[in-house]
Order: structure tokens, then C-alpha cells, then sequence
């Protein structure tokens, strides 16, 4: 239990903003857990608002609890595919339904966990050394950091544009038009529905810049199978941009997608990565094969893939 006071430069402050100067070693969003949580009194009295107002003079109590976030960044031992390791970095498959780094409803069982639980160095590093992302219901290759001098250089070479990152996805609708697509279309969150994202004119909403190009691979009655390489790495940026141009992804029900061919994910998996090692300077390519429930899928759907024939990288440059 700790106890303060409001003195007169924090007068008519919000209470969780309040706090994090008082107790500036905690963050903001741990403060208003605890706020919610019945851990803050004012004058006798619990607070449970992050955005009531403070007085000067009142006194109050801050009770120090573990929060579920606050306990999330904690090892736990899990199953990773590995496809390259060595001082510096780790290549992941990442199966999907494998949540990326903890965040509300799943403070746990993440692949951060996994990776505190398998190595010791991602203690010492932001976010376990994850520099990129995949979605939850997404499958595939990730790049991990294993040391700090990586990590500075692999969010360089990502920023810049420099790390190839190849998906393969099918999607609803035979393709039509022109083999290659490129879309250069803003992505910012939907002013209509928080929980997506959407093509955003940058004039009325915020939003940043999003460059996808696309592939057809083959294409059936039913929909299309199609390689997209991403130019810049916006949230969902796949999945928005597939859907802009009316081809909405197999299963993905948040941007108009329908379950089908048997699947009940996304049908997006990140089947190539390429880059410049960022300490030896040595040149890396991965592939990774399909997961079962997207082979089984373009099979029920009479499309016939070749690996060998797919699994070539169209690498820009």
C-alpha cells in the first residue's frame, strides 16, 4: 500500500495521469488496472474511474496488485518450430492460432511466452525480440532478434523496406483481369467499426500509406489462389487490401470472407522471407510448405499446386 498526495500542479489532472507522475515507475496502463480494480482511494473513498479529476490537498492510497498484464510478460515452455537459429536470430514457423505478444484477452500462451521460456537473451530484449508480427489465424514465417544489435538493424531493414515477406493466399471470386495487381491504398482503422481496418481516405481519417502486390497463382470457379508481397506492413494490410478489390479472403469473416473449402481460419500463410543477416551480412531465404487445412482447401476447391512451382520467390529486385 502506498500513500499520496495531490499537490497544486496536478490539480484538476485526470487520476490515472496523476498517478503516473506520482508513481512514475509503473505505466500508465498498469495504473488504470488498478484504478479498476478498487486499488485507488481518494479521501477515504475507492476511485474507480481512470478519468476522474484530482483536487489539490486530497489524500489517497495506491494498493500495488499483479494485474493479468502486468504478469503477462512471464516464460512459458511451449512447442516452436524452428527453421534457423544462430546468435543473433531465430526463424519461426508460426502455426496458426498462435497468438504473436500478449494483449487483452490473451495475456498468456503466447508466442512471446515461448520464446522467454526457450531462450534467456529475449529477457533482456524489447517484446522478446519480435520486430514483426502475424496475425493470430495467419500461419507462417516470423523473424525473431536474439540480440540487441539485430534487433536495431532487422527494424532498420523493415522500415526500409528491406526484408522481403511473401504470403500465398486464397481468396473468394475467380480473379480476372490482369496476372499482377498492385494496390497503393491508405490503411487506417474503419471510422465505422473499431475492431477493423479499412482503405481510408488520408484528407478525412488517419491512416498511414500501404503497398501490396499481387500474384495470381490459379484460379477457379469458386475463388482464387494468389501470392502477395507486402511493401509495407500496416495492420491486416493482406487482408484489408484483398478485400478492397473484392477478392475477401477464404474464412475471413471480419472482412466479408465466408468459411469454405473446410477451412475456419483465414486462408493466409506467410510462406517466404528473405533478407540480409544484420551482423555477418550473409544472404537468407526460407521457405515454408503449406499447412494441411490450406492444401486441403485448394484441393476441394480443384486447384493443384506444385511447390516447387509456388514456393518460387517473385522477390522485387
Amino acid at each position: 500500500m502506498r500513500a499520496f498526495g495531490i499537490d497544486a500542479p496536478l490539480h484538476g489532472e485526470r487520476i490515472d495521469r496523476a498517478l503516473a507522475v506520482l508513481a512514475p515507475e509503473f505505466s500508465r496502463s498498469y495504473l488504470q488496472q488498478l484504478i479498476e480494480s478498487d486499488c485507488v482511494t481518494l479521501d477515504g473513498l475507492a476511485v474507480r474511474k481512470p478519468s476522474s479529476r484530482v483536487k489539490a490537498g486530497q489524500r489517497g492510497t495506491l494498493e500495488l496488485r499483479p494485474t493479468l498484464q502486468s504478469q503477462a510478460f512471464r516464460p512459458e515452455a511451449m512447442a516452436l518450430d524452428i527453421v534457423f537459429e544462430d546468435a543473433h536470430l531465430l526463424v519461426v514457423n508460426k502455426p496458426a492460432g498462435l497468438v504473436v505478444h500478449p494483449a487483452p484477452g490473451n495475456w498468456s500462451g503466447t508466442l512471446l511466452n515461448g520464446l522467454l521460456a526457450r531462450d534467456d537473451t529475449a529477457h533482456h530484449l524489447p517484446r522478446a525480440g519480435i520486430v514483426h508480427r502475424l496475425d493470430k489465424d495467419t500461419s507462417g514465417l516470423m523473424v525473431v532478434a536474439r540480440s540487441r544489435p539485430a534487433m536495431d538493424a532487422l527494424v532498420q531493414r523493415i522500415a526500409a523496406r528491406e526484408v522481403v515477406r511473401q504470403y500465398v493466399a486464397l481468396a473468394h471470386r475467380p480473379w480476372g483481369g490482369a496476372v499482377g495487381h498492385h494496390v497503393d491504398a491508405p490503411i487506417g482503422r474503419d471510422p465505422r467499426n473499431r475492431l477493423r481496418m479499412a482503405v481510408v481516405d488520408l484528407a478525412r481519417h488517419p491512416g498511414k500509406n500501404a503497398t501490396t502486390d499481387f500474384e495470381l497463382l490459379q484460379e477457379a470457379q469458386a475463388g482464387c489462389w494468389v501470392r502477395c508481397t507486402l511493401q509495407t506492413g500496416r495492420t491486416h494490410q493482406i487482408r484489408v487490401h484483398m478485400a478492397h478489390i473484392g477478392h475477401p479472403l477464404v474464412a475471413d469473416e471480419l472482412y466479408g470472407g465466408a468459411r469454405a473449402a473446410g477451412l475456419q481460419r483465414q486462408a493466409l500463410h506467410a510462406y517466404h522471407l528473405q533478407f540480409t543477416h544484420p551482423v555477418s551480412g550473409a544472404a537468407l531465404s526460407f521457405n515454408t510448405p503449406l499447412p494441411a487445412d490450406i492444401g486441403g482447401a485448394l484441393r476441394a476447391w480443384g486447384l493443384r499446386y506444385n511447390d516447387s512451382q509456388w514456393l518460387e520467390s517473385h522477390a522485387p529486385g
